[in-house]
């Protein structure tokens, strides 16, 4: 079987190799944050700036990646553009600040265990509409 370049590729198909790339770099950037996460708290950094610091991290290692690998066109450069940036750095902002306030709520109601088990889930929905933003937005 021969693999296609992606531009050659169905949209169903496209999407397919897209929503595969996106989830194995995610689970990375994923794992990376949380790691980061969990060690910030363990050293008695407070969950909100811990969560902010893990999450910078991880966007970092997840912008360059997904921009390179993911979404990437043949036609374009290999460094993704500052205005691919600058849609990044908007959505970015909007679902760190979801997430902050729901693991820091965790945090307060139930506890540091509880932020550090949620903390995937909630940034795993996010990743969701993070790979919806990224394919028809912030890479197009």
């Amino acid at each position: 079987m021969r693999l296609r370049h992606p531009e050659q590729m169905s949209g169903r198909s496209r999407t397919l190799r897209e929503a595969t790339a996106y989830v194995v770099v995610g689970g990375i950037q994923l794992l990376l944050d949380w790691l980061c996460f969990v060690l910030l708290t363990s050293l008695g950094l407070a969950v909100a700036p811990a969560n902010l610091a893990a999450r910078t991290f991880g966007a970092m290692i997840g912008f360059c990646l997904n921009g390179r690998y993911t979404f990437a066109k043949p036609t374009e450069q290999a460094t993704p553009t500052q205005r691919k940036l600058l849609r990044f750095l908007i959505f970015w902002l909007l679902v760190t600040a979801i997430s902050t306030a729901s693991v820091s709520a965790l945090d307060q109601t139930k506890g540091l265990a509880a932020a550090w088990l949620g903390k995937p889930l909630i940034d795993s929905f996010l990743a969701f509409l993070g790979f919806l933003a990224s394919k028809y937005w912030i890479y197009r």
